[in-house]
C-alpha cells in the first residue's frame, strides 16, 4: 500500500502512468513550468480540471506588471508592492519578482505571447491601482489574460507535452519516506484512462489555481474550488495567510442574488481615467488616498463597501462615459461586450458595480524556489503563498508571480538529479502513520450552504460575531451533511471547499485586526506590534488544525486546534 496520507474517499487507482515531474494547472505559473521542464528533457506531464484553456488566466483583463518603461525601474516596482502588501510581504521574495520579472515577460513574448504596442513598436503600458508608474503591459486591450494562454497552450501542444484534460487531481502520493511519488486523480472521458489512476512522478508542482467558489459571488470560473490547497493541507503540508482574500473592487453588478461567476470590470478601466461615482454621480474617492481611484484594491473595495452601507444602496458605479465609443471598442472590447450582454451600455451609461471575491493572497507556504513544507511538492501561482503578496496583491503581478516562480521551480528540480527518476509507489505505508485514512465526502448540496456563510460571514465585512457564526455554522455542515456521499466530482469538490473555508474563517477569526484585504469591523485598527506576522495552518497527527504565527515573543499564543475530519 502507497502512503498517501488523509485522503478523499476515493475508489483505487485503476491505472497508473511515470514521469518525472506531474504539473497540476494550465494557468500561466502550470504551463510555464511544464515548458521549461520539458526542454530541459524532463518527462512532464500536465494535468489540468477542464480544458487546457480554462483556468484563470485567461479571464485575466488588466495585464501583466513589470518594470519595462523608460524611467521605470525594479526598484519602484518593489515599493509599490511593499505599500500594497499593507507590511507583510516578503521582500526578499518581492526583489525576486521584480527584477526577474521583465525578463521573463521578454520570454513569454518569445514563447509567442503578443502585446499590444504604440506607433514606435514598443510595448503599450497602462496603469492600475496602486502602480506609481505605467507599468502594466496588455493584449487584446483586455485580453491578456487570453492572449498569454493562448500563447503557452500553443507551445504546449507545439512541444508535444503530454496532457490530461477533464481531470480532477485528489490527493498526493508519497513514499515510505514520506517524500512526493505522484498524484491520484480522476479523469472522465479520456479512454485508458478514464476513472480514478495515478502519475507516478518524483516532483509535483501544484499551480491549481484560486479558491474564489467559496463565496457565492467570484470572479473566478467555476473551477476555483480550493482542490490545491485541500490537497497540500492533507498531505501535511503548511498553509498561510489563507484569511486574505482580495475582493475586486470593480465587478459587474448583476442583482443581490447573482451568484457564481461574475463578469470583471478591470481595474485598468480607473486606470485609464474612468471615476467611480455614487448614484447621485458624486465621486466618492476623492480624499481617502493620494491615488483617488487608483487607491491599492483593499482601500477602494472597502471604500465601495462603506458607501454603500451609508447609502443603504446594492453598488455603487463607475463612469467612463468620457472615454467616447471609439476607446471603448479598442481599449477594452472584452468589458465592453460583457456590460451590453447584461443590457448596459458603458459608452452611454455608468457601469453599476461591487466588490466580489477575486484574488486568494495566501495559500500554500513555499520559500523562493517553490518549495513547500513536503519534499518534493511545489507550488506557484495562486495556489501559492511566496510571500510576494502580503495582506493584499497589487494589481497585475499575479501574472508575474506566475511566470517568475515557475521558472524557479523548473530550475530547482533541474539542480536535483535524483528526482529525475520516477520513484516506485508500491512500498509500504509508513508504520502507524496517523494521518493515514480516507476523510468522508460531503454532500454536493452542501456546496450552496458553504458559498452563502462565507458571503456573510466571511466576506469583505468580518467581525469576532459574523466569523464565530461562520465557524458554528460549518460546522453544522461537517456534523450535518455527512451522509457519506458517492464518490465523484462534485463530492469531492464540495469537500474541498468546505476545509478551505473552515481554514479561512479560522485564520480570519485569529487574526484580531484589519490588514490589507482582511478588514475586521471590531478590530478597525491595524497593529504592528502584535500582528505584523503570518498565520501558519497545518493538519496535526490528531486530526486537527494547528494554527500558529511566525515566531516571535510579542506575538499571541498558538490558537487552539480545532477538529478537522468534515
Amino acid at each position: 500500500m502507497t502512503s498517501t496520507g488523509i485522503r478523499l474517499d476515493a475508489p483505487a487507482a485503476g491505472w497508473a502512468i511515470d514521469a518525472d515531474v506531474v504539473v497540476v494547472g494550465s494557468g500561466v505559473a502550470g504551463l510555464t513550468a511544464a515548458l521549461r521542464c520539458t526542454a530541459a528533457g524532463l518527462a512532464t506531464v500536465v494535468v489540468t480540471k477542464a480544458r487546457l484553456d480554462d483556468g484563470s488566466t485567461r479571464w485575466a483583463q488588466g495585464g501583466i506588471a513589470a518594470a519595462l518603461g523608460e524611467g521605470d525601474t525594479p526598484e519602484q516596482h518593489l515599493d509599490d508592492t511593499l505599500v500594497a502588501g499593507a507590511g507583510l510581504c516578503d521582500e526578499d521574495a518581492v526583489r525576486l519578482l521584480v527584477t526577474e520579472g521583465p525578463d521573463a515577460v521578454r520570454r513569454l513574448i518569445d514563447t509567442g505571447a503578443h502585446f499590444d504596442t504604440d506607433d514606435s513598436g514598443a510595448i503599450s503600458l497602462t496603469r492600475e491601482g496602486g502602480h506609481h508608474r505605467r507599468r502594466i503591459a496588455h493584449a487584446g486591450g483586455d485580453a491578456t489574460g487570453a492572449e498569454i494562454s493562448r500563447a503557452l497552450v500553443e507551445a504546449v501542444r507545439t512541444r508535444a507535452v503530454r496532457t490530461i484534460e477533464n481531470a480532477l487531481v485528489l490527493d498526493l502520493l508519497k513514499d515510505e519516506h514520506g517524500r512526493t511519488a505522484g498524484i491520484t486523480l480522476h479523469v472522465m472521458g479520456e479512454g485508458q484512462h478514464d476513472g480514478v489512476g495515478a502519475v507516478h512522478a518524483p516532483a509535483v508542482v501544484l499551480a491549481t489555481g484560486g479558491m474564489g467558489q467559496v463565496f457565492s459571488a467570484t470572479t473566478n470560473p467555476s473551477v476555483s474550488t480550493g482542490d490545491g490547497v485541500a490537497l497540500a493541507l492533507r498531505a501535511g503540508a503548511e498553509i498561510s495567510d489563507l484569511e486574505f482574500v482580495q475582493f475586486h473592487p470593480t465587478v459587474l453588478f448583476l442583482g443581490a442574488d447573482s451568484e457564481g461567476q461574475q463578469p470583471l470590470v478591470s481595474e485598468a478601466v480607473r486606470g485609464e481615467g474612468a471615476h467611480l461615482v455614487d448614484a447621485a454621480g458624486t465621486r466618492f474617492m476623492l480624499g481617502q488616498h493620494e491615488l483617488a481611484e487608483l487607491a491599492p484594491r483593499d482601500i477602494v473595495a472597502k471604500a465601495i463597501t462603506r458607501q454603500m452601507q451609508a447609502q443603504g444602496a446594492e453598488h455603487m458605479y463607475l463612469d467612463a462615459r468620457h472615454f467616447g465609443a471609439e476607446m471603448w471598442e479598442q481599449r477594452f472590447p472584452t468589458i465592453l461586450a460583457a456590460c451590453r450582454s447584461h443590457g448596459i451600455d458603458p459608452v452611454t451609461e455608468p457601469i453599476p458595480v461591487a466588490p466580489a471575491a477575486h484574488y486568494a493572497s495566501g495559500g500554500i507556504r513555499t520559500d523562493l524556489r517553490g518549495r513547500t513544507t513536503v519534499p518534493g511538492l511545489y507550488a506557484c501561482g495562486e495556489v501559492a503563498c511566496t510571500g510576494v503578496h502580503g495582506a493584499n496583491r497589487l494589481a497585475s503581478n499575479s501574472l508575474l508571480e506566475g511566470l517568475v516562480f515557475a521558472e524557479n521551480i523548473a530550475a530547482d528540480i533541474l539542480a536535483n538529479p535524483g528526482g529525475r527518476t520516477p520513484t516506485p509507489v508500491h512500498g509500504k505505508a509508513v508504520a502507524d502513520d496517523p494521518l493515514d485514512g480516507p476523510v468522508p465526502l460531503l454532500d454536493p448540496a452542501a456546496r450552496i450552504r458553504i458559498q452563502r456563510i462565507m458571503t456573510n460571514g466571511a466576506g469583505v465585512l468580518r467581525s469576532a460575531a459574523s466569523l464565530a457564526e461562520a465557524a458554528e455554522r460549518l460546522e453544522e455542515i461537517r456534523a450535518d451533511e455527512r451522509k457519506a456521499a458517492v464518490p465523484g466530482v462534485e463530492a469531492w469538490e464540495t469537500t474541498n471547499l468546505l476545509l478551505v473555508a473552515r481554514v479561512l474563517v479560522a485564520a480570519a477569526a485569529a487574526r484580531e485586526e484589519t490588514r490589507g484585504c482582511h478588514w475586521r469591523e471590531d478590530r478597525p485598527d491595524r497593529d504592528d506590534t502584535d500582528w505584523r506576522r503570518h498565520l501558519v495552518v497545518r493538519i496535526t497527527p490528531g486530526r486537527s488544525l494547528d494554527i500558529r504565527p511566525t515566531p516571535s515573543a510579542t506575538f499571541p499564543p498558538t490558537v487552539a486546534a480545532t477538529p478537522l475530519e468534515p
